[in-house]
């Protein structure tokens, strides 16, 4: 069975990605770093409807505890499958943002993305198939007043998702990132009215989580083998 970790996949699009793998077959590795009660959650609900799911809980921008827990996964063989997905915002215009949200924001996406796919790339590079998936953001390709932290993050992420990608080619591994425009989540719920979505998004309704994944389950199948080094927008026509 195809080992998929998913990291911070007890977030609502991260929980959205983990079923959709699940339903798809592989066995789920659930990450969450302080919301281990969900992805347990998360977790338990693969289980009772038939699919494989465990959990895994560290700090992505802790290396040594990443590569701690990365490694006793490991010991159960290759994990096939990365999706990219934890992040975090710390919202302020640049004239007033501080060092600590300019770097806490960094550390987790981007360092992140290194901290955890890294420790991955031999053992799957040695089964000469895998999928590297990075949930980035419509902020990384168009910017967003106060969130240059955020948007520098993904941007970056999308140059390492390039890069990468050349790398690994030859081993059968594609490397994608995905680039969520409004979605309708937790996270969102306070900020974007309707009103303000119907002005903003084309298709004047905010994106689910549930499409989202859909997306991301596409990359990680056989049927997307010959796409890698992209970054594909899933935002309603917005850009």
């Amino acid at each position: 069975m195809i080992r998929a970790l998913v990291t911070g996949g007890s977030g609502d699009i991260g929980a959205a990605i983990c079923y959709s793998l699940a339903r798809a077959g592989l066995h789920v590795i659930v990450h969450a770093n302080n919301s281990l009660q969900r992805a347990d959650a998360v977790k338990q609900q693969i289980l009772e409807s038939g699919g494989s799911a465990e959990t895994a809980c560290f700090d992505v921008t802790d290396p040594a505890a990443t590569l701690a827990a990365l490694e006793a996964l490991l010991a159960e063989g290759a994990i096939q499958v990365l999706v990219n997905n934890a992040g975090t915002h710390s919202d302020a215009p640049m004239a007033g943002m501080t060092t600590r949200q300019w770097q806490d924001v960094v550390a987790v996406t981007l360092h992140g993305f290194f901290h955890v796919t890294q420790p991955l790339l031999l053992p799957m590079m040695r089964t000469r198939w895998g999928r590297i998936i990075s949930i980035s953001s419509i902020s990384g390709i168009i910017g967003n007043k106060g969130q240059t932290n955020y948007a520098a993050a993904k941007a970056g992420l999308h140059g390492a998702t390039r890069s990468l990608a050349l790398e690994v080619a030859s081993r059968g591994i594609t490397v994608n990132a995905v680039a969520p425009g409004i979605i309708a989540t937790g996270m969102t719920a306070g900020h974007f009215d309707r009103e303000k979505i119907r002005i903003m998004v084309p298709m004047q309704r905010a994106g689910a989580p549930e499409e989202v994944a859909a997306l991301v389950r596409f990359l990680a199948s056989d049927d997307a083998g010959y796409i890698s080094g992209q970054v594909i927008g899933i935002n309603g026509a917005m850009a």
